[in-house]
């Protein structure tokens, strides 16, 4: 099967799907200048219109990577977090702390989706 990939730049593409499978890029908040709460729901609005594109949502989660800057932003992370996921559809996921690429990001996620069937 074909790999489909969307938004494709000369260093990553923000989604490739293959076999009903979506990939997306890590997402980040483009306005950096908001708190953990703001960065995140920014950020899973990315991951929302994404997935739309590629006949998938939230509900079809398959795998999360959470990346945060600090740790002590992990409760304010979550509460954004709680407030978004699927109930009842909650998928595997991972955060850690970590470096990222851009100091003023507070947060970047990745995701693993199914497509519609």
């Amino acid at each position: 099967m074909a790999v489909i990939r969307h938004h494709v730049g000369p260093r990553l593409s923000e989604i490739a799907v293959h076999n009903g499978t979506v990939y997306l890029a890590g997402q980040i908040a483009e306005d950096t200048t908001q708190d953990i709460a703001g960065q995140t729901r920014e950020v899973l609005g990315h991951i929302d219109r994404l997935l739309a594109e590629v006949n998938s949502d939230k509900s079809h989660l398959l795998s999360v990577q959470i990346y945060i800057a600090d740790m002590k932003d992990f409760p304010g992370m979550n509460a954004v977090w709680d407030g978004w996921v699927a109930q009842g559809a909650t998928p595997p996921r991972a955060t850690v702390e970590a470096k990222l690429a851009n100091p003023a990001c507070l947060v970047e996620i990745v995701v693993v989706a199914a497509q519609r069937g």
